[in-house]
Formats: C-alpha cells, sequence, structure tokens
C-alpha cells in the first residue's frame, strides 16, 4: 500500500516538474519590433531560457517561410538573424524558432513604410468612356487608409477626391489595392496628374498617374487620314490622264498626216 501511495506521490511530482519546465520555458527578443525608419539594417536575436527538453537545433522564418540557410542542428539558447537592408522586401514577421519538445518560437515584427507603386503610370481613355487608375502596396504592415488626390497642372495644390462624388467618381480598396475609376470623362475636366496615397501606422507614401483624354473623333482619325489618301491618289491619277490624252490625240493625227 505505501509502494503504491509513494508511486503515485512520485508521478504526481514528475508531472508537476514537467509541467513547470514547460511553462518556464521563455523566448527573450531583442528588439520586439523594429520600427525605426532611419535604420537601414539589424540584428535580430533570441535567448531561450528554461528549455522543456534539450535543444536539437533552431531556424528562424519570414512571414511563414524558412529562411535559407538559417536552419542549425546546435543546441544554442542564444540565435541570432541579421538583416541587412531594411525596405519593403525585408519588412515582416520574423520567428526564431527552437526544436524542443514541443517546439517553442517567438516573433520580431519588422515594419515599414508602405510601397505605394501605380499598376500603370499613364492612362489613356476616350472621352464620356470610363477610366480605371489603380494603384498597390508592397510590405508590412500593408495601408489601413487609401486617398486619391487630382493636382492641379504644376503639381502644387491637390484636391481630395471624395467616393461617390457626384457620381464621378468611384474608390474601391483593400489593404495592398485601391481603384479609382473616373466617369463620364470629359476631355477639359478629368485630364491631368492623379495621386494615390497610401497610409500605415509608420507613415505615408505615393505615387501619381497621368491620366490622357482622347477627344471623341480621336478614332475617326485614321479613316480620315485612310480617305484623304485615296482622294489624293485618284486626284493624281485623273490629272495624269487628262494631260496624258492629248498628246496620244495629236501623235495619232500626226501618224496619219504622214502616212498620206
Amino acid at each position: 500500500m505505501r509502494r503504491k501511495l509513494f508511486g503515485v506521490i512520485l508521478a504526481v511530482c514528475i508531472g508537476w516538474f514537467k509541467a513547470e519546465a514547460l511553462t518556464d520555458a521563455a523566448i527573450t527578443t531583442k528588439p520586439e519590433v523594429v520600427n525605426d525608419q532611419n535604420q537601414t539594417s539589424a540584428t535580430l536575436s533570441c535567448n531561450l531560457t528554461n528549455p522543456s527538453s534539450p535543444i536539437k537545433g533552431y531556424y528562424w522564418t519570414h512571414n511563414g517561410k524558412t529562411i535559407d540557410k538559417s536552419e542549425s542542428t546546435t543546441g544554442k539558447a542564444f540565435i541570432e538573424h541579421e538583416i541587412k537592408k531594411i525596405d519593403y522586401h525585408s519588412a515582416g514577421l520574423y520567428a526564431c524558432v527552437f526544436q524542443t519538445e514541443p517546439e517553442v518560437n517567438a516573433t520580431i515584427e519588422v515594419k515599414v513604410l508602405p510601397h505605394v507603386v501605380a499598376y500603370k503610370h499613364s492612362e489613356n481613355a476616350n472621352e464620356k468612356d470610363k477610366a480605371v487608375l489603380i494603384c498597390v502596396s508592397h510590405g508590412y504592415p500593408l495601408p489601413t487608409d487609401w486617398s486619391w488626390y487630382k493636382l492641379s497642372e504644376d503639381e502644387s495644390e491637390k484636391t481630395p477626391i471624395v467616393n461617390g462624388t457626384i457620381d464621378k467618381y468611384e474608390i474601391k480598396n483593400t489593404p495592398n489595392k485601391t481603384t479609382l475609376y473616373v466617369k463620364d470623362l470629359d476631355i477639359n475636366e478629368d485630364m491631368g496628374m492623379y495621386q494615390c496615397q497610401g497610409t500605415n501606422e509608420i507613415g505615408s507614401a505615393s505615387d501619381k498617374i497621368q491620366l490622357r483624354v482622347r477627344s471623341q473623333l480621336a478614332a475617326l482619325w485614321p479613316f480620315l487620314g485612310i480617305v484623304a489618301e485615296v482622294i489624293i491618289l485618284i486626284t493624281i491619277i485623273f490629272i495624269y490622264e487628262k494631260r496624258r490624252k492629248p498628246d496620244e490625240i495629236n501623235d495619232g493625227i500626226n501618224r496619219k498626216i504622214s502616212f498620206y
């Protein structure tokens, strides 16, 4: 009976120690977040204390994907990863993963300004038609707010474009994309430079799109050009034939006189 009681107490103690070991396992990250826009590079570090089991190895991930050449089978509890250039390519969620039983990990955020770029920097459309202007964003975090502006001729002033304004404009946004629809195009009012701007918690970035509006008659110009060429060609042939015929008649008369 005593042996059974001792065995139960021993099992409870072992389980308690294992739970304590698992609970006490902790990873200290440095820095916790990278968001200094003046910083061009960074060294991320993780320090594992009180692992629940021996460390069999470790690796780093970036946005859920294992970083090349970051895997190791050493039992180090302090590991580092260097980001040589901080930009929208390298921004995102980094995680250090220690291969213990079970695996433990910690996350470090690298945040930058949104990288906003126009899908096309020049857009052409016909008068009375609808123009579609698109901007996209990359990096982390993605914009939480999008804005559109119509710029003045010298681009010194910008007028905000409000979604649904007098049925002229329509704006559709997702975190990584914004689309501006300009309806019923007017060659005098709508042609010009437009600006899209994306904003996240770090700040704002923008890009520009040139909208060119063609006259409704623009599509007729190629046809009119062909018609003009045909008319000129017919005129030349007509003039040539008119000048040639009297010479042929005179030549025929001269031949008859010579024969007689």
